[in-house]
């Protein structure tokens, strides 16, 4: 079993989260108030009961989410091919939080580790299935790419600072001539489609499955209407062989749009291997295998 995260984790815990169903939502008042199983960083959340949850923002920066996620999910729900989480109430700052937050229905399932997928190609085939269909929606009053989704969506120039300082604190530690050559090349494929929603985070941490299908896609905080390059990333994260070929397969997209994809991959792994190559192996060890499988991938495929 998977440990539950300690409560009280950016100053929210279960009795506040108890104390704000009681004042905002009295018709819930009477449901047991726990932690998750498996919580994300920008958000907690809580089972209200068996069938709700609770989601509170940890900080200001994940708050545009909450109002956008009320508003658009519920638009988007009926086009898509699985389940999305169903929004039931929007609560307001109180009981010394400073913060919006939801009330949303449960969604059954679990997250998509490996291990719980029978067939990875066909789940392959379901995520690009999923992506299209978003892309498909109707962006009419969509949120255009912005701070709002932390840029996914728009040009990976607002990234090019922090990946050339990447690259140079990295100097030995990967092939940063390789790397610079991935990150030039995703900059100079500018997108100029047409905007079409993107979920800004499409990994296995938000993706449920039950019987090693995919039933649900979750974390809308970072989607967005502009340019969809950033929802192919998980060709490398989650998948390799014969399931990236059925993804990159099914999706489509042009080469350009999968050159900014390596260039989103890329930006990600050599911020976060810049902040752990000496201190977490483990987690230094994932970083360097993407960055390779990435740069290999720009070099097939240019």
């Amino acid at each position: 079993m998977v440990p539950t995260p300690p409560d009280g984790r950016a100053g929210i815990d279960a009795a506040l989260v108890k104390r704000l169903v009681a004042a905002q939502f009295p018709q819930w008042s009477d449901l047991p108030v726990r932690p998750v199983e498996v919580d994300g960083w920008d958000n907690r959340t809580y089972r209200l009961g068996e069938d709700l949850t609770a989601r509170l923002p940890t900080a200001a920066g994940y708050v545009p989410a909450v109002a956008k996620e009320t508003e658009w999910l519920p638009r988007l729900a009926p086009s898509l091919p699985c389940a999305v989480p169903p929004i039931l109430g929007q609560g307001v700052p109180g009981e010394g939080y400073p913060f919006p937050w939801s009330v949303r229905g449960w969604l059954d399932g679990e997250t998509a580790a490996p291990e719980r997928i029978g067939d990875m190609a066909r789940f392959a085939v379901c995520v690009a299935e999923f992506i299209l269909a978003l892309q498909r929606c109707d962006t009419t009053g969509g949120p255009l790419a912005g701070e709002h989704s932390w840029y996914r969506g728009a040009s990976l120039a607002y990234y090019d600072e922090e990946t050339r300082r990447c690259l140079a604190a990295l100097e030995g530690r990967v092939d940063t001539g390789r790397a610079a050559a991935v990150w030039e090349a995703a900059l100079a494929a500018r997108w100029h489609g047409v905007p079409v929603w993107f979920h800004g985070d499409i990994a296995s941490g938000n993706l449920l499955v039950a019987d090693g299908r995919l039933t649900a896609v979750i974390d809308f905080g970072t989607s967005g209407v502009g340019d969809p390059a950033c929802d192919l990333v998980i060709a490398w994260g989650m998948f390799s062989g014969e399931s990236r070929e059925a993804f990159r397969r099914t999706v489509g997209q042009d080469a350009g749009t999968w050159a900014r994809a390596r260039g989103w991959l890329l930006w990600k792994c050599l911020l976060t291997l810049s902040g752990c190559v000496d201190s977490d192996p483990d987690k230094a060890a994932v970083d360097r295998r993407l960055i390779a499988e990435v740069l290999a991938d720009h070099e097939l495929f240019g």
